[in-house]
């Protein structure tokens, strides 16, 4: 197994568990990976930014693969495959956070703090940046679906803005 881990804070040396061995043997492909990063301190740190960028781009086009796989099997449209992965990726991490405040603190003010500023930042990011940047697409944003010949209404050209 995996040696034993020493915790500077207080001193104790603990044993490594069946889970925490096999979540790293599960995640050591992605470390290897990820140690050819460039240290950040080399020729300014640009070599470091760009190949974190294109790592970044590597992560986001698997996980997009990963959306389409899902949406086929599940027989869910790819764009709400991928728009509800991008949401369990941007709120799960603040889920864990505010749990983990709640957890440590008597009154839970950091979890209701976390809870509000990040749906805040999400709510006005993913509203207002849109709208912002709508103006230089020439697209024209209408308020309400609009109804077609059918009668049947019409969501998907708001997902596509």
């Amino acid at each position: 197994m995996l040696g034993p881990i020493y915790d500077d804070d207080e001193g104790d040396i603990q044993e490594v568990d069946g889970y925490e061995a096999w979540c790293h043997f599960l995640q050591i492909g992605w470390k290897v990976a990820f140690a050819t990063c460039p240290p950040p301190h080399m020729y300014g740190g640009g070599p470091c930014f760009f190949v974190s960028l294109a790592y970044i781009g590597l992560v986001t086009f698997i996980v997009g693969e990963v959306a389409t796989v899902l949406g086929c099997v599940l027989y869910i449209k790819e764009s709400v495959a991928a728009i509800t992965l991008v949401a369990l990726g941007t709120s799960l991490p603040d889920t864990f956070a505010s749990m983990t405040a709640a957890r440590g603190s008597d009154y839970a003010d950091a979890a209701v703090g976390n809870i509000t500023g990040s749906n805040a930042v999400n709510v006005f990011l993913g509203c207002g940046l849109p709208r912002l940047l709508l103006p230089f697409t020439g697209l024209k944003m209408t308020l309400w679906p609009t109804v077609v010949k059918d009668k049947k209404l019409r969501l998907d050209h708001l997902l596509s803005l």
